[in-house]
């Protein structure tokens, strides 16, 4: 996990800013930009209404004051917990570490929207409302979740009572602002969450449109659970003055407590594969089954289902109460195989994911990471299993040097990919490391 943080004011003036911040271009809103979330509704080339930002009010940054506990902690008590936690932390004036709630210091909330969190999907929106109404309960710090799917007359009336935190999703916090429900004078604390797929959902449009809206010396973090290129590019375009902490490795790494398996079969052999890998492992335990389109969700969960599995799947083509309802129903174990696209899956903490499953081997190896570590949390162990096809052979000297460093064993089939040679016959490979083959029946009844 890294987070980049931008503390200080940027010196030059906001106009002076606009063109190098890295979301540049003019301010102000665009009149034809609908609710949905998705990347095809924003349309650069309108032209957007100009918006006056000049004559802010001067707000503080520098606002936190270290607790006593903090403050009498060593450099070297700093640094022994940094390293028990994994933490590394580059730039300069670094603050100590905090270790609880009630060694922040939250200043007194103001009469609106001070913060605003941006997420990729509808369900890690909600989950950051969930923990944001933890610590902001005692406080009573306000907050609401503004996104697409439902109703808008309940957000809207959160807006209009006031509140201190805004989570949303970009496409309709900017159909709230074009609505004149809310704006983002007040905003001095900017939050990116999963900024990675932000950027690869397509959103860099509308990101780039509401934070046009914001004054340019506000605070900004940048969260993500991989470090692409891409990703720290745009960070170091428009962060001024930034630090960067990185929870656990710098490097590529998957969490070592997931067992890793990766089979190498043909893109016919898959379903196949999979209905005798779930007559081997399926116990009642949560499966999570990863596939690269909606409609191969679709297709393969009604297979299954066909077939008597107890599964649903999950994408954004749902409604969120059916979302909402094939989460619950994969939570509480009635459903304990979901099948899901990289998009709807990114973010869920859903605890007790005893198996992740890779039907299609996604895009990249910072997904293939995020995926398996679906399972594995909170000091539990998991498995991944995972279908490598031909066309994944570009990936195979990768997915290798993961599975070595991870310790875990890597099949002649797949070394000999990595090698350059071509895939196996029809039928070779297969899951056996476990000491028995794909037998056992359905024990989930």
């Amino acid at each position: 996990m890294s987070r980049y943080d931008s503390r200080t004011s940027d010196p030059t003036s906001y106009r002076d800013r606009r063109s190098d911040s890295g979301f540049g271009g003019s301010t102000g809103y665009g009149n034809s930009v609908r609710s949905s979330s998705s990347k095809s509704d924003y349309h650069a080339s309108e032209a957007p209404k100009k918006v006056d930002l000049d004559g802010l009010p001067h707000f503080e940054k520098n606002f936190y004051i270290e607790a006593s506990s903090v403050v009498e902690m060593t450099d070297r008590e700093v640094e022994e917990y940094r390293k028990r936690r994994e933490i590394t932390v580059e730039g300069r004036d670094v603050p100590k570490p905090v270790k609880s709630f009630r060694d922040v210091g939250f200043p007194a909330p103001g009469d609106g929207p001070i913060v605003l969190v941006l997420a990729p999907t509808r369900e890690l929106a909600v989950q950051i409302q969930q923990e944001a109404t933890k610590f902001g309960a005692s406080s009573k710090i306000k907050n609401t979740c503004i996104y697409g799917g439902v109703p808008k007359g309940p957000q809207v009336r959160d807006l209009q009572k006031g509140v201190e935190i805004v989570i949303a999703t970009p496409g309709r916090l900017i159909d709230m602002m074009e609505s004149h429900h809310t704006n983002l004078r007040r905003v001095t604390y900017l939050v990116l969450d999963e900024a990675d797929r932000m950027l690869d959902m397509g959103f860099d449009p509308q990101i780039r449109k509401i934070v046009s809206q914001i004054r340019p010396d506000r605070q900004t973090l940048y969260w993500s659970a991989t470090w692409p290129k891409e990703v720290e590019q745009l960070a170091r375009k428009f962060l001024y003055n930034p630090y960067k902490v990185i929870i656990g490795s710098p490097d590529l790494k998957a969490n070592h407590a997931i067992r890793q398996h990766v089979d190498i079969v043909s893109e016919n052999q898959k379903y196949n594969k999979l209905v005798k890998l779930l007559e081997d492992i399926m116990d009642g335990s949560r499966i999570l089954i990863f596939m690269d389109t909606k409609k191969g969700c679709d297709q393969t969960t009604r297979q299954l289902r066909m077939d008597g599995w107890p599964a649903l799947s999950i994408h954004g083509d749902k409604s969120q109460a059916e979302r909402d309802w094939v989460l619950s129903e994969f939570r509480s174990g009635k459903s304990p195989i979901m099948t899901a696209t990289d998009v709807a899956a990114r973010g869920l903490d859903v605890k007790d994911v005893k198996y992740v499953i890779n039907y299609d081997f996604p895009g990249s190896l910072e997904d293939y990471v995020h995926r398996i570590g679906r399972t594995g949390r909170a000091g539990a162990k998991g498995t991944a299993y995972t279908f490598f096809t031909a066309a994944n052979a570009r990936f195979a000297k990768e997915v290798i040097a993961i599975l070595e460093e991870a310790g875990q064993k890597v099949s002649p089939e797949l070394a000999a990919m990595g090698r350059g040679a071509p895939p196996p016959p029809s039928g070779h490979g297969g899951f056996r490391d476990r000491g028995r083959g794909f037998g056992g029946g359905r024990s989930w009844s």
